[in-house]
């Protein structure tokens, strides 16, 4: 396509008349006229505000197709973060239900040193996989720090009402989760094996809705490719805020990890002390709010 071509492509998707363009760009719209005819080309400055206008690179706008760019994932961006938001969901909901699985084979008979041996297991792998999808997410951005939205209306359209079910589903899950903890209880005697029967089932539904609500979550923002792009421009205010927040984050969540082996080797709290996980996972929440970047 010729640059003509892609700049009728670009006003046409954007939904502006030849008027709203000029005004955009501070030209006339005899201007724009002309240049969609091929009878004129505009200068460098303008060339680079319609790339920074519509996130189109100049090769692209001048000697490609636009049309066939903003159809294409060339960086193969939507499979690595699909991949990426199954990783760290899966990890972060293992740790959670390998606590409560730990509970439930020392209630089903198995010694407490391969229970807890085994719930370690699950706890070393899960971080393990949270580093290194870390690494090379910050690596894949780094490679590609913009990318072309391609995504249609009807795919963001369609994903939207999957989101919906992945919060409801989430929340739902975790009122059930209270209401069969409630029922249990005043059906069984608060003691063991009771008790650990019962947070254990709870565990793992709890671990089921924080799956629900990170996927979900992380794909969510894969479809704001505006917002992945503005996020990690190197010259952006807002990629060094959320370099910060990635590193206050992994650092509070090492603490957490190495407080829960702590509390496990010295006080054998190893089926109890989850709870310091939950309380990484809010500091990280207040963190991120701290420190987000403000619109101005």
């Amino acid at each position: 396509m010729s640059f003509s071509e892609n700049l009728q492509f670009l006003r046409a998707q954007a939904g502006v008349t030849q008027e709203q363009l000029a005004e955009q760009l501070d030209v006339s719209r005899q201007s724009v006229s002309k240049w969609e005819g091929g009878l004129s080309f505009p200068e460098m400055d303008t060339l680079l505000r319609i790339c920074d206008l519509y996130s189109v690179n100049l090769d692209t706008l001048l000697r490609g197709s636009v049309e066939e760019s903003r159809t294409a994932d060339t960086a193969k961006y939507d499979d690595f973060m699909t991949r990426f938001a199954g990783r760290v969901s899966l990890a972060v909901a293992a740790i959670i239900a390998g606590t409560g699985m730990c509970g439930l084979l020392e209630t089903l008979g198995v010694p407490e040193l391969p229970a807890d041996a085994a719930q370690l297991f699950v706890i070393t792998v899960s971080v393990v996989v949270l580093v290194v999808s870390g690494i090379q997410h910050e690596n894949f951005c780094r490679k590609n720090p913009v990318i072309t939205d391609f995504y249609t209306e009807e795919q963001k359209e369609a994903f939207q009402q999957k989101f919906i079910w992945h919060i409801a589903g989430g929340v739902g899950s975790i009122l059930f989760a209270v209401a069969l903890l409630a029922l249990f209880f005043s059906a069984f005697p608060e003691k063991e094996p009771y008790e650990s029967w019962a947070m254990a089932v709870f565990l793992l539904i709890i671990a089921g809705a924080v799956w629900s609500f990170i996927y979900g979550g992380i794909l969510h923002d894969k479809y704001d490719v505006a917002r992945y792009n503005r996020e990690n421009d190197p010259a952006s205010e807002v990629k060094r805020r959320n370099d910060l927040i990635g590193t206050v984050c992994g650092v509070i969540m090492l603490l957490a990890t190495a407080v829960y082996v702590g509390l496990g080797l010295s006080l054998n709290l190893w089926g109890t002390a989850w709870w310091v996980f939950a309380v990484g996972g809010i500091l990280c929440a207040v963190a991120a709010v701290a420190l987000s970047p403000r619109e101005e």
